[in-house]
């Protein structure tokens, strides 16, 4: 299952120690830290601060670039457009928090094993048998749903360069068909390896 859910790279770091609760609650903590920095210097310490959370967990410069690569165009992107509608600083501020936001993301991607994160998600969702709904299952589709934004991006990024290489970049068509096509694909074969592992009921 962790070939599904993530791209956990096995290690005895401290990161990779922390149980996977106190990661999730800390990643939510960060998340929010990042919202309320208002200046791009003090979200250029937070990004000092994350890049030493990296070197922490001794994952791979390879494995690193990884978890912030799929979104490179789209922070591009909204750079333009926050710096044409607001003001240089303020698309400073909202692509770092993007950004950063990601990378710590991936940092607990690395360094948990999906089935510890669902486990962690499980029992924060237990209230949930109280109104109906299994938490087992509700965790598996937000760690499903977590995993596949990355995958999506990834593919996205992917069909990009392809049309650039055939000079159709400018059209929708030869953008729209191939990512839909691609993430159906990605569905189908999510579908396929959890009807094996008897959860597609």
């Amino acid at each position: 299952m962790n070939g599904l859910l993530g791209a956990y790279v096995p290690g005895s770091s401290p990161l990779h120690r922390l149980p996977a609760g106190v990661k999730l609650a800390g990643l939510a903590v960060a998340c929010t830290v990042l919202v309320l920095l208002g200046s791009p210097a003090a979200l250029g310490v937070a990004a000092v601060v994350v890049a030493g959370l990296y070197a922490l967990s001794r994952v791979s410069l390879a494995a690193a670039w990884a978890q912030v690569k799929p979104v490179r165009w789209f922070a591009v992107a909204l750079f333009g457009m926050q710096w044409l509608f607001v003001d240089l600083q303020g698309a400073l501020s909202t692509v770092l928090r993007v950004v950063l936001a990601v990378a710590l993301a991936g940092l607990v991607t690395l360094t948990t094993r999906a089935s510890a994160m669902m486990a962690a998600l499980e029992r924060c969702l237990s209230p949930a048998r109280f109104v109906g709904l299994d938490p087992f299952r509700v965790s598996l589709l937000l760690s499903l749903t977590i995993r596949s934004v990355p995958v999506v991006a990834e593919l996205a990024t992917r069909v990009r360069e392809a049309q650039r290489a055939r000079g159709v970049e400018r059209s929708v068509r030869a953008f729209a068909v191939p990512l839909v096509v691609g993430s159906l694909r990605h569905a189908d074969a999510l579908g396929e390896a959890l009807s094996a592992r008897g959860l597609d009921d």
